[in-house]
């Protein structure tokens, strides 16, 4: 398959307040899917939902309450039944949750997990960069050991094409795009919670400079609205967006839920970008080596080799510092 639509289904969340919302969240997943399905027709494949969809984020929760109350469990009934969505819609479904892992049982993760149309988690990228959520990186050595590398940066090679996944801030950084990028990754499935605004934010700029620095599609579902906090609901809502591969928004959302943001991708014209050569074959022209080289000169964010989820003190304490050694005190 060289082309298919590719939605970034633009929906509400809701904070959780026990595990039994997060049967409701995913019945309402359903649905909305189910119902852009029967709107956009058999040519679509990819569905992409917003940042924590059934959750919100943890506001005012310490990690060992949150980590009970809204993260998943990798074979459990939240993960079996959008699995199920997916092969009942027959689309990929790229669902971004925060999941436990029993051999990290101290600790949670932000996942992006993409679900075949056979039902089946084809890949699990567990965020890298988080200001307050646990890593990989955080057990670098340990999670190594476990999952290896391949673990750490997933692609998922489909009749779809090779997708990879960035989840919301971490369009931001163009190293991980990149060496997704390098490993075959075609299609970046980018769900955020994001503030919007009509004007260019950091992360629209982000996304299309991610799209053509590495002749990618890049899809990214934001919220339509978080209810059940004090943020006002409405500043994360709207402007949800397909990319391709040049940096050219196909599609837009507006705020509310919609199913506006939906585009083809033509995975046949991308191929043939990435054969040309020229100027714009960035990818192409990258020096791994001499970057391998003078990053591995700079002691930035540590390994935690974390037990426990700690607490936002220790997140603050721990950039606090880093800042100080990148810049000295004063």
């Amino acid at each position: 398959m060289t082309a298919c639509t590719a939605l970034a289904l633009q929906i509400a969340a809701r904070a959780v307040t026990d595990r039994a919302d997060l049967a409701a969240a995913v019945g309402r997943v359903a649905e909305r899917v189910g119902g852009s399905k029967a709107w956009l027709g058999p040519a679509l494949r990819l569905v992409v939902l917003p940042e924590y969809v059934l959750t919100g984020f943890p506001a005012g929760q310490g990690p060992a309450e949150w980590r009970e109350k809204a993260a998943l469990d990798v074979d459990g009934p939240e993960y079996r039944a959008l699995a199920a969505i997916a092969a009942d819609e027959d689309v990929f479904l790229c669902v971004n949750a925060y999941e436990r892992d029993e051999h990290f049982p101290g600790l949670y993760f932000q996942a992006c997990v993409i679900l075949s149309p056979a039902g089946e988690a084809v890949l699990r990228y567990r965020r890298l960069h988080s200001l307050f959520t646990p890593t990989p990186y955080d057990v670098w050595e340990r999670y190594l050991d476990r999952y290896g590398l391949d673990g750490v940066l997933p692609v998922a090679r489909t009749e779809i094409g090779n997708l990879a996944a960035l989840a919301s801030e971490e369009i931001l950084m163009p190293e991980l795009a990149r060496a997704l990028a390098l490993r075959g990754a075609e299609v970046f499935c980018n769900p955020t919670s994001e503030a919007y605004s009509p004007a260019l934010t950091p992360k629209a700029v982000a996304r299309r400079a991610r799209a053509l620095e590495n002749l990618a599609f890049v899809v990214s579902a934001n919220t339509a609205g978080l209810s059940g906090i004090a943020i006002p609901g409405d500043s994360v809502n709207g402007g949800s967006e397909v990319i391709d591969h040049e940096g050219r928004a196909l599609a837009q959302a507006g705020p509310g839920e919609t199913l506006v943001a939906a585009a083809e991708l033509d995975l046949a014209a991308l191929r043939r970008a990435r054969r040309r050569p020229g100027m714009a074959n960035l990818p192409s022209r990258v020096k791994t080596g001499l970057w391998a080289r003078e990053y591995a000169a700079h002691d930035v964010e540590r390994p935690a080799d974390l037990e426990t989820a700690p607490d936002r003190g220790f997140h603050v304490a721990r950039q606090r510092e880093i800042i100080e050694r990148l810049h000295g005190r004063g």
